[in-house]
């Protein structure tokens, strides 16, 4: 069978992650939710996304297909009814469609001829850019069961201070000595060549993929993943790196979530608290307006390529989009458009010349190209965020 990840309803609510991804290419727990799909279906999925994401993340369909909403995260159960669809099937979970069955030679689908099978049972779902982090402990716990199951750590070494070493599991090449691992409270997963220096701290649940660093001591508190290539330093509570993106120094991030080839410079902060306790709002590009989140700690979230200075703060509930960069004294704004060049005295457009040139070094220092159609997307960004920068 072909599986095919679609975006689904979730898309606007999931910038600026989703300016320049699929949903399914977003990272929580220790595996993107396309990584996820594919463990359990044992093969690989294409994407129906938006169309100048298409070139990059493209479709390929066959002459039977089933179609998998990617905000819904696998289970086994779940999996096992999507493999069994057949013609003219359908999965909705409440009013909203999980995967349905289709062929190549259907134009349209009207699932008022379909058979809906209705699926009942509790389902992790991202729906929100806040549920990235607050449902991260759940993601990394359903992962590290899944990529660990009838394999073997590597030995966790003789200078390493642990607690519930069963709940810690050491991908070959990964280097760790004289830090203290509680795997107590959540699983803690070090992945191929990651390593976490001397005098680090962490309880789990912690992920980190291949290749990520905690430099010397780290404070992690929980519910965390370092995509692969991240470098992380000071202090972390349940936040989510994507991959390829650095918090290298001291400094506080917490509740919070950042995209790919991000950069926090040394001693920044943010707040994830409000001086009130109240629930935290956040900038929401379907409403252009601040959403609520129901939560109490909700920090940073920050898309691709944006990266901020030496000793910035960001307030509780703050979302930067993509290619922005946050510099100078004081609280910036707590929606920071994509493309914005500045802080809280004021921005400017960060224009593409100088935006692509950048992240093309930054790419080539991890030996990753920055390709013609990551142009392409990083234009129509560019282009579909102007309305919101008060210079453009």
């Amino acid at each position: 069978m072909n599986y095919i990840l679609f975006d689904g309803t979730v898309r606007d609510a999931l910038l600026p992650f989703t300016y320049t991804k699929p949903v399914a290419d977003i990272r929580v727990g220790i595996l993107t939710i396309r990584e996820k799909w594919e463990a359990h279906l044992g093969g690989t999925t294409t994407t129906i996304t938006e169309e100048y994401l298409s070139e990059k993340y493209p479709m390929v369909e066959l002459e039977e297909n089933v179609m998998i909403n990617a905000s819904f995260l696998p289970n086994a159960e779940l999996v096992a009814i999507i493999q069994g669809l057949t013609a003219n099937q359908a999965i909705f979970s409440g009013d909203e469609i999980i995967a349905f069955h289709s062929t190549d030679e259907q134009d349209e689908v009207d699932f008022d001829t379909y058979n809906i099978i209705p699926y009942e049972e509790d389902c992790l779902r991202i729906e929100h850019t806040w549920d990235i982090f607050s449902k991260n402990a759940a993601a990394i716990q359903a992962d590290f069961d899944l990529i660990t199951k009838d394999r073997t750590s590597q030995p966790i070494p003789a200078t390493v201070n642990v607690i519930a070493p069963e709940n810690i599991f050491i991908e070959a090449g990964a280097t760790l000595n004289f830090c203290t691992l509680n795997a107590s409270s959540g699983p803690i997963y070090i992945g191929k060549d990651a390593e976490i220096m001397e005098g680090c701290v962490v309880r789990g649940a912690l992920a980190m993929c291949d290749n990520s660093v905690l430099k010397l001591a780290t404070k992690i508190y929980g519910a965390t993943t370092l995509g692969p290539y991240c470098k992380v330093g000071g202090e972390v509570n349940n936040s989510v790196l994507m991959g390829y993106s650095n918090k290298g120094h001291d400094g506080f991030l917490g509740n919070s979530v950042l995209g790919e080839w991000c950069n926090i410079g040394a001693d920044s902060n943010n707040s994830n608290l409000k001086n009130n306790y109240a629930p935290v709002r956040l900038w929401s590009y379907e409403t252009e307006n601040f959403a609520k989140t129901g939560l109490q700690f909700c920090g940073l979230m920050m898309g691709d390529h944006s990266k901020c200075g030496i000793n910035t703060m960001f307030n509780t509930g703050t979302v930067v989009g993509v290619n922005a960069n946050i510099f100078g004294s004081g609280f910036p704004r707590n929606f920071v458009p994509s493309y914005s060049w500045g802080g809280a005295s004021g921005f400017t457009t960060y224009l593409t010349k100088k935006a692509f040139e950048v992240a093309k070094v930054v790419m080539a220092r991890r030996k990753v190209e920055f390709t013609e159609q990551d142009e392409a997307i990083l234009t129509h960004v560019f282009e579909s965020s102007k309305k919101w920068r008060k210079d453009a």
